[in-house]
């Protein structure tokens, strides 16, 4: 089987729903709100203090 491209890292609440998405090729992380799943949703890339954007370090790499 495929690696996953994208992994969820976080998740809160059921019908008011925030997630934090990786992308398991970058580590760049990705903020995924809804307030229903059903009629859309909205995604940014999630940036620190000096607006890069937020790095983890996939598969034992440093991050980028």
């Amino acid at each position: 089987m495929a690696k996953e491209r994208f992994i969820e890292t976080y998740s809160q609440g059921i019908s008011n729903v925030r997630k934090i998405i990786v992308d398991t090729e970058t580590g760049v992380n990705y903020l995924l709100l809804s307030s229903n799943m059903t009629s859309g949703c909205g995604v940014a890339v999630l940036v620190d203090k000096d607006g890069k954007p937020i790095i983890t370090s996939v598969d034992g790499k440093d991050s980028i």
